[in-house]
């Protein structure tokens, strides 16, 4: 999700100034994606220069408020109509690590994915009792609670693959070759 998409978001109910943006972006997505004031205040002067917010005035605290415009809205409602690609695929640095470990001598890639699999677990036991503790109120939140249960279910099954593929990786490469029928030699 961006940043800026977000923010266009939470303007379409009226307009808000910077810290209320912040802190409404944080409570819709649960809190796992933490904002720095400084990238909403940045956002927010980007989309103002590229025409889909404007100032809006100050509130009686003097805080400069912003408001969403008619191509802001257009905007937003594209990217709610767009599929999320999956083309461009986010740096893993799970994947980067077990594929590096493979080229370094020394390195126990068993324990990596052990080790990342406990985490995992661990994550998925406290992510399952947020569900649990949510309520129905709460659907924004339970929504990003089941997009993270289901990620860290298919990271579970993600390393128990890999195990599987390294012990079939070790095995193969530590079996002898088989002699081949040319290869021989038949006393005369």
């Amino acid at each position: 999700m961006s940043i800026r998409h977000g923010l266009l978001a939470l303007l379409q109910d009226g307009p808000k100034y910077g810290y209320q943006l912040r802190v409404e972006f944080e409570h819709a997505t649960g809190t796992t994606w933490p904002l720095n004031v400084g990238q909403v205040y940045t956002t927010l002067t980007r989309l103002d220069r590229d025409g889909l917010v404007r100032g809006a005035g100050e509130d009686g605290e003097g805080r400069v408020m912003y408001e969403i415009t008619d191509q802001g809205s257009d905007e937003l409602t594209s990217w709610f109509r767009t599929p999320v690609s999956r083309e461009a695929r986010p740096r893993d640095e799970l994947a980067i690590k077990l594929a590096l470990a493979l080229t370094v001598n020394g390195v126990d890639v068993g324990a990596i994915v052990q080790t990342q699999r406990t985490a995992t677990l661990r994550t998925l036991q406290e992510l399952t009792r947020l569900k649990r503790d949510a309520t129905e109120k709460d659907i924004s939140w339970l929504l990003i609670l089941d997009g993270m249960i289901f990620q860290a279910e298919a990271e579970v099954r993600w390393l128990d693959h890999c195990e599987s593929r390294l012990i079939r990786h070790k095995t193969s490469d530590t079996k002898a070759p088989q002699p081949q029928p040319d290869d021989i030699e038949v006393p005369r």
